[in-house]
């Protein structure tokens, strides 16, 4: 339901409200400024990447439902670059101006379970999963989907936290014990060729515009390199890109989605996860696109038409994590054909995201692994 005195498609100079004052939030807000729209962040630090590049900042914690209130009466529609905000304050925020995704899309999107749920009821596959409550069920559920497995808490997770790989002979009693909020969801261990994510708009006339899937590499549970496009095979790709679409029509998604796959050995895809947000894997649309990942996500919250999300350049994404990766920026910056982004970030702790850069090359031309290794090494 549409909030008394909101008018879509947003005009110029409207303002849109984000919640969440990372970096995701600080690239949609320039995405927007591009648009002519002023960006208003809610988030719990000060001097956050997000608000450094914001008209306006409010500075509360996520329960303050005073602060939450006058923050929802100062903007035009509300979005999210972080969804884990507690129940209560989304009701809050959903009652008083229209939230893009919508909130049922949250809700889904803060638990594994009901998401797992859902994209098995759609016809999506994932990985073999159980529900664990208690000792017991762990119990049962490692007797049916075997070890090696993944053991998740159902919220909160990210990044290789909240979670334990359970292998023959460790303690799975130790590691139910220690993950929390319970209940927690057992995987299946999943041999898979690689992981790839499809990141799709969808606007308020139900129309779909979807980039290209990507291959995503790990160092430490962190996304560390995305190649755009994936180097798979056509058929392969546009199956990704038609799951994709599938799962964001069934959302009746408003907004920006994000899905990631494993590619199984023998050629299968299994959704993983979806985040109804900017994604870390889509960065590389800012430099090698028309119209990035970010630009897509205002248009469809402010109820513009979408862009085309075509391809003008091959890419290769790297992240920029932690100290290691701060003590090369002025390598990188002195680098030709590098395109930095850095988040505005003052403390580079270990583990923390504090930048990317991006190497393009001409459309169709995507080097192999001596080329990929070669373009991003400093």
């Amino acid at each position: 339901m549409i909030a008394a005195g909101t008018a879509f498609p947003l005009g110029p100079g409207s303002v849109i409200g984000i919640i969440g004052g990372g970096q995701l939030g600080r690239m949609s807000a320039i995405a927007a400024a591009r648009l002519g729209y002023k960006c208003h962040v809610f988030s719990p630090e000060p001097d956050s990447p997000a608000s450094q590049v914001c008209y306006l900042s409010t500075i509360a914690d996520y329960t303050d439902h005073v602060a939450l209130h006058r923050f929802a009466e100062a903007v035009d529609v509300i979005t999210f670059e972080f969804e884990n905000v507690p129940a209560d304050g989304l009701e809050l925020l959903t009652s008083l101006k229209p939230v893009r995704p919508g909130p049922a899309i949250l809700r889904l999107s803060q638990d594994r379970l009901q998401e797992k749920r859902f994209l098995n009821d759609i016809g999506i596959a994932s990985a073999p999963w159980a529900e664990v409550r208690d000792a017991a069920e762990l119990d049962s559920a490692i007797a049916e989907l075997g070890l090696p497995a993944v053991l998740k808490t159902t919220r909160l997770g990210y990044d290789g936290k909240g979670q334990a790989v359970l292998r023959p002979g460790d303690d799975p009693a130790s590691a139910f014990a220690q993950l929390q909020p319970k209940p927690l969801v057992l995987e299946g261990f999943v041999d898979f060729a690689c992981e790839i994510s499809v990141i799709v708009a969808r606007g308020e006339d139900g129309h779909i515009a979807g980039f290209e899937p990507v291959e995503n590499r790990h160092k430490h549970h962190i996304l560390d390199v995305t190649l755009a496009p994936a180097p798979l095979p056509l058929a392969t790709l546009a199956e990704a890109s038609k799951m994709a679409c599938h799962i964001a029509e069934k959302l009746e998604l408003i907004g920006l989605l994000a899905v990631e796959m494993f590619v199984t050995r023998t050629g299968s895809l299994l959704v993983n996860e979806i985040a109804p947000r900017p994604h870390n894997s889509g960065h590389w649309t800012i430099d090698a696109c028309f119209a990035s990942q970010f630009e897509q996500h205002i248009r469809a919250v402010a109820g513009l038409p979408l862009a085309t999300p075509s391809r003008h350049a091959d890419a290769v994404m790297k992240n920029l994590v932690g100290p290691e990766d701060m003590a090369i920026l002025p390598a990188i910056l002195a680098t030709p054909y590098l395109i930095p982004h850095l988040y505005g970030k003052t403390e580079a702790r270990p583990g923390r995201k504090m930048g990317h850069f991006t190497r393009l090359f001409p459309k169709g031309s995507l080097p192999g692994e001596f080329g990929i290794e070669a373009a991003i090494k400093i």
